[in-house]
């Protein structure tokens, strides 16, 4: 699902709010979660999941094309931890 159809989505499930409406509530979210992760922080949301960020160490990568080293800074990335209750609900049979 991409971001358009989860609007489509929400506003078919809720019909007193416009698309507009649900544009700026779905935007709003994804904000704060980005927000909160680039601030070091975590976001759980109960019952879907955690997201989180993990530290990547610097290290020395090669160029496909010409083989040559290149060096890699440290960074942050995103991880996801999904939640017992949708874990649940993917592998229910």
């Amino acid at each position: 699902m991409i971001r358009s159809e989860l609007v489509t989505s929400i506003a078919e499930a809720n019909p007193h709010l416009t698309l507009r409406d649900v544009e700026a509530i779905v935007t709003t979210v994804f904000d704060q979660i980005t927000a909160a992760l680039a601030d070091g922080r975590r976001v759980e949301l109960r019952g879907f999941g955690a997201f989180s960020t993990r530290g990547r160490d610097a290290r020395t990568g090669r160029n496909p094309r010409t083989g040559t080293a290149v060096k890699v800074d440290a960074k942050r990335v995103p991880y996801f931890k999904p939640g017992k209750e949708l874990r649940e609900r993917l592998n229910a049979e």
